[in-house]
């Protein structure tokens, strides 16, 4: 807004621009109707009525609309364009009444703003426009008036869209009859508003100068002038003529109006434009007003000729030729010789400039209408005219453009006939029109092939043929004469310059084929017209036109021409055949024809001219004729062709033509290396037209093909058959006889059998007979064959022949084969197979195919290419199988035998995962091309061939591996009580994938393939397919330890969307768990799993379960295995009442069953498995009843004790047994589990004597552990004990008071004693194993085992029974028993199980803090030798470390530092890296709990064979990059996020959930260890690391770790218990400071210790607090002391100031100080100086000393420099 920025004087109640203009019009003028404004106030924006004293009028504008009206009245473009968008919704939705009230006001502010500047606001105008007129309609009409003339400008608007809107308001108000009534109703008022625009009006009149840029100013006024001119036009057009004459004084005073005539000269194209638009409307509507201006039209229009802008091109020809012929008289106002006909020259010769298809039709109307004194003398006026048109065609742009090229053809043929009628009988003009004119531009098109495509040939050919139909017709001989000589001299002239170009021995190949092209033509006329789509006219003049095609004439130009004007005429559709040729052509034609040959063949027989010969077989094809191969054949003597049958003899010597193709053609083919065979090939055609019969050329081509065809000659004369329906009838005996027939059939052979004999050839003369054979077999004429199709079938069996030998060759020979040739050959075939139905032969052809590329490449043998080439070949063939049979099924052989393939494939068991998926693949691919058949069943029928039946599924069922029940087994999902398998399963066992995968997996693929069609199979089907799906699912989830295969096809389905979720989406699928509920109550195992996974993953609900449950509930008893195994299934997700319920039912039958009932299913065995399946999920609410089973079991040991499988062996026990034995061990777990009331001494003593009894039972029985069943019972008894230990070892003190008196001992000296007595030599047995992989099931054992292990007391382990082991050349300080228990203990920390692991180290972690006090008692050995003294920790984890290193450096050698290494949980590499963390954790666990003085030595060790420089690279590559703690990121957003490092690692056998994250976890958890108890070490590593890692260990270490130990090392200062003599320390924990203050006597020292923020990494300072009685040397010494101390030292704060402290007091109990190092107590090993020098005697550390000689190589005393000994 313009003045939205100024400054404005506070107070001034001057009022707006606006609110005063009304106030002055309403003073000086009284009214003005209509007129919007502004209110005086500036607060108040009041809407001003437009008459003053007249606010009653205002009131009846409602007051939305007033809103609106002042929004349209402001300058900004974006408030006027929703204003008026507003307004229009608002004329929509108000009622008539309200809109009506707006009218007054409506015309002022549409005359205002239709001509707005921006084109956006003018649109929304005319939009809004449309809607007042449909709600007001006649209400408009006391305001047409003042609207109309605005109106009719806004019609022809520049801009499209706003001039299309006006019109839709023009044509809604009025309908078109009353259109011209409306604008008669205004004219007066439209002519006036017009005629102002275009007088009066200017750029500063139309726009306020001083708010308007001059540009837009400049802009507005174009466009008002060139709307007020085309409104103008359009007023004239639609006006009747009655109503025109009360307008004539008005266009008068327009017209002698000199701004008017100005426009015509006008800068602006659109201005010209709309200006010569209006000169033709008045020459049409008021042409005596035109006549009296004449003076002015001529000049204005006649002038302007060579305007050559692109707007007003158009417009001004119109002018132009309205003006001739409404001003007679136009010629004597302009100088036509001097100022038209120079202008038209210049722009004719330039080619019109661009805009020749303008220009140009308009110059035959032009040169009509000029009076003979204006083209005088007339053969210059027309040579010049002519010879322009000429010289225009040969510019650039008419020559690359084809509408302009044709344009000025036209032109030239039209004007050339046009003045050879006017002027016919003169001889002279007749001479130049011919020789000067259309010889030379004839010529002139033959040089040049751009200028061919102008069709040029056929407007001569047309030219001709007027003349010579008139020639013909004409009654008067001296015009038939003057034609006959005309077209003499024609054909004269035309014959040199064909002669002339053709009789060179190099002609040129564009005037060879120009004179082809034109003597084409000539022949047959329009041929070449006929393939443009477009329609083409012509100009044919009026006495030329025969009399029934009068009645169709049509004019050639709306302009109006005169009497001697042309017409056009549509082209006749009928073409004249050559026979009908007028002979004033025909004997010229044909005597040219045979000069040309004749010539032709000389230079082809002279030097075999390739253009020559080409030349020569367009004309023989076209003018094929005997006359023309006499000429040919010239002077030889006929003779008998050598060795040629009677019959072809005799057609030698009566037909030319074949003595020419035996004589001369024959030869010419059969010469080696020739370019151009396909003319040879079309003169062979051209001889063949001239016999007289089929037959006769059948027996030619018979004889040529037995002996003189090459193969190459072959192809090309079948090529030319096919791609012309006119040849092909020439031969087609020929091509399906015999004699090609059996050629071709020994072709194929011969190129099939040619294998890798194709090196010895060259790959292009092989390469010409496929293409042969490909086109042979896929080239179909009317649904035919092209050869005969007994000779078709056998080719394609001689192709399936050579396929089916692929298996048989190695990949490099199918390389090398034919192969490639024979799919490109099918893949032809197949895809040009149209309408005829495929033969037998062909159909195994592509099921060939098919098998071959939906078969891995180990079968096929075949290389990638060729599988590509296969896979399209069948797909074309599918392809056509699909779109064009119908009944498809049942018609194609193909489809059953491919279905029967698959089923066989599927079920056959040969198929790895790789070839499933190839066959998936395959499969995926055939069957989308099925989905195309318009045959919506098809893919339903096809998938149900492929489905097995019941009796199948169940054979493939029972054939999968039983080894899946392993896992349910173990954790108690599934009961058995009878054998199922002993042998474990073995990966390299099975290769290839059970035939139930495979098939389960195929057909769900089938059946994904249509997600988006209408359902293909019944509901039935598709459940029992997904039922079969889930049942593979499952089983592969369940093997305990998947080979990889089975986790192969587990990813495979994924990757291919095979899910169940994908499944249940294709239909109604509410049968399916009814299906899998029957199966399990049938059969149990994987179908009663499959329940319990559905409901899991919430794939159905347990509301679904509880109504199938609720339908069988009385149907589970008795109980089978089925019904055991449902109700084990579902138990997880019943009600607990109805738990108790079949709890209950349990219970009473246990009671009262005899003891051999125990052993069943139906008895005790399956009524506890339900009731421990039901304990396992949920807490049981009645405590008696648990308490009565107890009794019942208790019961039962008394009565029936040979039950109980106690102390013995389980060689002879029978799977019943073991089956009841499992299911009372397993509830007396969850008993221990649930139970929290007192039980009874003796109840206890049953519980635990058991456990002892089974365990023993266990450990006996060790050999059978391969039988499930055993291994069942190992594992829940070791569970039960581990159980026990987990109980008493939580047992809190509260509790105790509920247990028995001496429970507590008895457990610690008896029961657990005898576990792990048990357990730990039984551990050793397992771990002898040859597979020691967890996953294993004969080690399932391990984790119960392993797991009682851990809470193995110190006191136990010490006292342990396990042979002595010890190693050779280890050096040990340790006594024998403990050495023995390290070297048992310590190798399990990389046994291939991670049970075992955790066990290990647990127990030696109980160890390790008893472990260095064996090197103290034995550290006075130590520290005396001369060079630095080194202890190493104990020598059997170190020798374990060092192995595990290896293993490490080729897990993560190549992996640089700062990039994580993710670990596989369970894998190899898993074992590793947790066996290396868990030992570095025990060094680290024995490192803390030895004294200062051994602490340096071990780390002195560490620092030799840099082990933990290693284990810190390692720990960056396992370390995560950011290590936080689970979802603590979004559980803890206010606190600080838990991470690895803030929360302790517990390292647990039983919880499998974290393993992903144990690897990381454990890495933090050493890395925080390592800085923490080897922090030198650490800073002495990271020191010396380079840039990029230094960078990477501070910032991770900064940002994680530093903040917790920083906080750590306070607080262990505030908490310490430790006491110094004269020393007080304190701790802040904001400030990160330790302020320790030392006294003695009178001497206070105070020091302040500050930690880095990169702590322990950075150096921890040391500042001076207060300093009283000590020198500043001695100072600055004590603090330098503090500060190494702290530096150097692998401990904590407070065992760093206890070192300085010990220091200082030697100091001043009179201990001198080491003179190298300046301290009493060395800051590494903590020695005092001992060596002294003989001749000073002073004191040296050992450590000192050793240093000080290495480094000077010298040994001399540092203070005397005499030497030292």
């Amino acid at each position: 807004m313009g003045g939205k920025n100024k400054q404005r004087t506070k107070g001034s109640l001057r009022p707006s621009n606006s609110g005063r203009a009304a106030e002055l019009l309403a003073k000086e003028q009284g009214t003005v109707p209509g007129f919007i404004g502004f209110g005086t106030s500036q607060s108040d924006l009041v809407y001003v009525p437009a008459i003053q004293g007249a606010e009653e009028i205002d009131n009846l504008v409602d007051s939305d609309f007033r809103m609106v009206l002042r929004k349209l009245s402001k300058k900004d473009v974006t408030t006027k364009l929703k204003a008026m968008q507003e307004f229009g919704t608002m004329c929509t939705e108000r009622d008539t009444e309200v809109v009506k009230g707006v009218l007054p006001y409506w015309p002022r502010i549409f005359c205002k703003i239709s001509l707005d500047h921006d084109r956006r606001v003018r649109e929304a105008t005319q939009q809004a426009f449309v809607k007042l007129i449909l709600k007001v309609k006649k209400h408009l009409a006391p305001y047409l008036k003042s609207l109309m003339g605005y109106w009719l400008m806004a019609q022809c608007d520049t801009y499209t869209p706003a001039a299309c809107a006006a019109k839709d308001a023009f044509e809604a108000a009025f309908p078109p009859s009353k259109q011209p009534e409306a604008l008669a109703f205004c004219k007066d008022e439209i002519a006036s508003v017009l005629h102002d625009h275009l007088i009066k009006e200017t750029p500063d009149t139309l726009s306020d100068p001083q708010t308007v840029p001059e540009e837009e100013r400049e802009a507005k006024f174009y466009r008002v002038i060139t709307c007020s001119l085309l409104a103008l036009k359009k007023l004239l057009c639609l006006l009747p003529n009655n109503e025109l004459d009360s307008l004539e004084e008005k266009f008068k005073f327009l017209l002698s109006h000199n701004k008017f005539w100005k426009y015509g000269k006008h800068n602006i194209p659109q201005i010209r434009s709309a200006y010569f638009e209006l000169v033709s409307a008045l020459c049409q509507h008021i042409p005596h007003l035109m006549k009296d201006e004449a003076s002015k039209v001529s000049p204005s229009v006649l002038l302007s000729i060579d305007d050559s802008d692109p707007v007003v091109c158009p417009a001004l020809w119109e002018a132009v030729l309205y003006t001739l012929k409404t001003v007679e008289d136009c010629w004597i106002h302009v100088n036509a010789k001097k100022s038209v006909f120079p202008k038209l020259s210049a722009m004719v010769r330039e080619g019109g400039r661009g805009l020749a298809t303008v220009i140009y039709p308009c110059l035959l109307p032009f040169i009509s209408m000029l009076p003979q004194s204006i083209t005088d003398p007339k053969l210059d006026f027309f040579k010049n005219f002519l010879t322009s048109i000429v010289t225009g065609l040969s510019t650039e742009r008419i020559k690359t453009s084809f509408s302009e090229c044709s344009a000025v053809v036209a032109a030239f043929f039209e004007c050339l006939q046009f003045i050879m009628q006017q002027n016919l009988g003169e001889e002279e003009m007749e001479k130049m029109l011919v020789d000067d004119q259309l010889i030379p531009f004839i010529d002139a098109v033959l040089k040049e092939p751009r200028l061919q495509n102008g069709h040029l040939f056929n407007h001569l050919a047309d030219t001709l043929s007027s003349w010579e139909t008139k020639a013909d017709m004409e009654k008067s001989d001296t015009t038939a004469h003057n034609l006959e000589k005309v077209l003499l001299n024609f054909w004269e002239r035309l014959s040199e310059i064909c002669i002339e170009k053709i009789n060179e021995p190099k002609a040129d190949d564009i005037s060879v084929l120009g004179v082809s092209s034109l003597l084409q033509v000539l022949q047959k006329p329009k041929s070449a017209l006929k393939s443009n789509k477009k329609k083409v006219g012509k100009v044919t003049f009026a006495d030329e036109i025969p009399e029934n095609h009068k009645e169709n004439e049509k004019s050639a130009s709306s302009e109006g021409e005169n009497s001697e004007g042309s017409e056009l005429v549509p082209e006749p559709l009928t073409q004249n055949p050559s026979n009908l040729m007028s002979p004033l052509r025909k004997k010229p034609l044909e005597d040219l024809v045979c000069k040309l040959a004749e010539m032709s063949i000389n230079f082809v027989n002279k030097q075999m001219s390739e253009q020559h010969l080409q030349l020569l077989s367009t004309l023989l094809s076209t003018f094929s004729s005997s006359q023309v191969f006499k000429v040919l054949l010239g002077d030889e003597k006929q003779s008998i062709v050598k060795g040629k049958s009677l019959e072809i003899d005799t057609l030698v010597q009566k037909n030319p033509a074949v003595q020419f193709l035996y004589r001369k053609l024959i030869g010419w083919l059969n010469e080696d290396q020739r370019m151009d065979a396909g003319f040879l090939i079309d003169i062979l055609y051209s001889a063949l037209r001239c016999c007289d019969n089929n037959m006769e050329r059948k027996n030619i081509l018979d004889d040529l093909t037995q002996v003189e065809l090459k193969w190459d000659s072959l192809l090309q004369v079948i090529k030319k058959a096919c791609s012309s329906s006119d040849k092909h009838a020439l031969v087609t005996l020929w091509l399906k006889g015999d004699i090609l027939g059996e050629k071709l059939v020994n072709l194929a052979d011969h190129l099939c059998n040619m294998g890798l004999e194709s090196k010895l050839s060259s790959e292009c003369y092989f390469s010409e007979k496929w293409t042969l054979l490909s086109l042979v077999l896929s080239q179909h004429i009317e649904n035919d064959y092209l050869i005969g199709e007994v000779y078709t079938e056998r080719i394609i069996v001689k192709l399936h022949e050579t396929l089916s030998k692929t298996k048989t060759m190695s990949e490099a020979e199918n390389s090398n084969s034919s192969v490639s040739y024979v799919c490109d050959v099918s893949y032809d075939y197949f895809n040009s197979a149209k309408g005829c139905l495929l033969m037998p032969s062909s159909e195994d052809l592509l099921l060939t195919l098919f098998q071959l590329c939906a078969q891995s490449k180990d079968k096929t043998h075949l290389p990638d290419f060729l599988i590509r080439k296969m896979k399209n070949t069948w797909l074309s063939g599918v392809n056509f199988l699909v779109h064009q049979i119908d009944n498809t099924y049942e018609k194609s052989t193909f489809l059953r035998l491919s279905a029967l393939w698959l089923r066989n494939q599927a079920q056959s068991s040969f198929l790895d995962v790789k070839s499933l998926k190839v066959l998936l693949s395959s499969v995926d691919d055939f069957l989308n091309k099925l989905l195309e058949s318009k045959d919506t069943d098809l893919l339903g029928v096809y998938i149900g061939s492929v489905m097995p039946n019941d009796s199948e599924w169940e054979q493939m069922r029972e054939s999968l591996p039983m080894q899946w029940l392993h896992k349910p087994l173990l954790e108690g999902r599934l009961s058995l009580n009878h054998e199922c398998f002993k042998t474990d399963y073995k990966e390299e066992d099975i290769k290839t994938l059970p035939s139930h995968l495979c098939t389960s997996a195929l057909l769900s693929k089938m059946v994904l393939v249509a997600p988006k069609k209408e359902e293909v199979l019944e509901n039935k089907e598709l459940e029992k397919i997904i039922a079969e799906l889930l049942y593979s699912l499952q089983w592969c989830e369940e093997l305990y330890n998947s080979p990889i295969f089975v986790t192969e096809f587990c990813e495979l389905l994924q990757r291919m969307n095979i899910t169940y979720d994908n499944l249940c989406a294709l239909g109604n699928t509410s049968g399916l768990l009814q299906l899998i509920f029957d199966r399990s109550k049938e059969s149990g195992t994987l179908w009663s799993l499959i329940i319990g996974k559905l409901i899991c993953s919430r794939s159905i609900t347990p509301e679904d379960v509880k109504h199938q449950y609720r339908r069988e509930e009385n149907c589970f008893f008795p109980l089978t295995e089925g019904n055991l195994h449902t109700i084990q299934s579902l138990c997880p997700f019943l009600l607990n009442e109805e738990k108790k319920k079949f709890i209950g039912d349990c219970i009473r039958a246990l009671l009262s069953w005899p003891k051999n009932d125990l052993y069943y299913i139906d008895g005790g065995f399956g009524y506890f498995a339900i009731f421990n399946s039901s304990l396992q999920t949920k807490n049981i609410d009645d405590k008696d009843l648990l308490h009565g089973i107890l009794k019942v079991i208790m019961c039962w040991k008394k009565n029936y004790e040979d039950i109980f499988l106690f102390s013995c062996n389980l060689s002879e026990a029978n799977p019943e047994t073991l089956g009841i034995n499992t299911e009372i061990i397993r509830f007396l777990s969850l008993f221990l589990k649930y139970w929290s009331a007192p039980l009874a001494e003796s109840e206890w003593d049953f519980i635990m004597c058991s456990m002892l009894a089974w365990l023993e039972t266990a450990s006996e029985s060790r050999a059978l552990y391969s039988d499930p069943l055993v291994q069942l019972f190992a594992c829940v008894s070791c569970g039960l004990a581990c159980d026990l230990s987990l109980y008493f070892d939580s047992t809190s003190l509260d509790t105790f008071g509920n247990l028995p008196v001496n429970l507590i001992s008895e457990w610690k000296e008896f029961f657990s004693q005898g576990i792990h007595s048990l357990l730990l030599p039984l551990l050793m047995t397992v771990t002898g194993n040859k597979d020691p992989s967890e996953t294993s099931f004969q080690n399932a054992v391990l984790k119960p085992m392993c797991e009682t292990l851990t809470y193995m007391s110190k006191e136990q382990l010490l006292s342990h029974k396990l042979p002595a082991r010890f190693v050779a050349d280890q050096k040990t300080n340790l006594p024998e028993h403990l050495q023995t228990l390290l070297n048992t203990l310590a190798p399990l920390l990389l046994f291939r199980a991670r049970p075992v692991q955790i066990a290990a180290y647990h127990m030696l972690y109980k160890l390790m803090p008893e472990l260095p006090q064996y090197d103290q008692d034995n550290l006075k050995s130590y520290g005396d030798e001369e060079e630095e003294p080194a202890l190493s920790p104990p020598a059997m984890l170190m020798s374990l470390l060092s192995t595990e290193e290896d293993l490490l450096e080729n897990v993560l050698g190549c992996v640089s530092v700062g990039q994580i290494v993710t670990i596989k949980p369970l894998s190899e590499d898993f074992c590793y890296v947790l066996g290396y963390l868990l030992t570095w954790k025990l060094i680290l666990t024995f490192f803390k709990a030895a004294s200062s003085q051994l602490r340096a030595l071990y780390s002195m060790y560490l620092r030799k064979t840099k082990s933990l420089n290693k284990l810190l690279y390692h720990l960056f590559k396992l370390m995560p990059e950011n290590p936080t703690y689970g979802e603590s990121v979004l559980e803890f957003s206010n606190k600080d996020p838990k991470t690895f490092f803030t929360e302790e690692l517990r390292l647990s056998i039983r919880e499998t959930a974290t393993l992903p994250y144990q690897i990381p976890h454990l890495a933090c958890s050493v890395y925080r260890m390592t800085l923490k108890d080897l922090p030198a070490m650490v800073r002495l590593w990271w020191n010396s690391s380079e840039k990029r890692i230094f960078n990477i260990v501070d910032r991770f270490t900064s940002k994680y770790v530093s903040s917790v130990l920083s906080f750590q090392e306070i607080s262990s200062v505030q908490t310490s218990t430790q006491l110094f003599n004269g020393m007080t320390v304190k701790a802040r924990a904001t400030t990160r400071e330790v302020m320790a203050t030392y006294t003695i006597e009178d001497i206070v020292i105070e020091l302040i210790i500050q930690l880095p923020s990169n702590y322990p990494l950075g150096s921890i300072t040391v500042e001076s607090g207060k300093r009283v009685g000590v020198a500043m040397q001695q100072w600055r010494n004590w603090m330098l002391q503090l500060s190494t101390y702290l530096t150097h030292q692998n401990g904590s704060i407070m065992e760093g100031l206890a070192l300085w402290k010990n220091n200082v007091d030697k100091r001043f109990e009179g201990v001198e100080d080491c003179m190298i190092c300046f301290s009493v107590i060395h800051g590494f090993n903590y020695s005092l100086p001992k060596k002294a020098c003989r001749t000073c005697k002073k004191k040296f550390h050992s450590a000192c000393l050793y240093k000080w000689f290495t480094s000077s190589n010298k040994s001399t005393c540092p203070l005397c420099r005499e030497t030292f000994f």
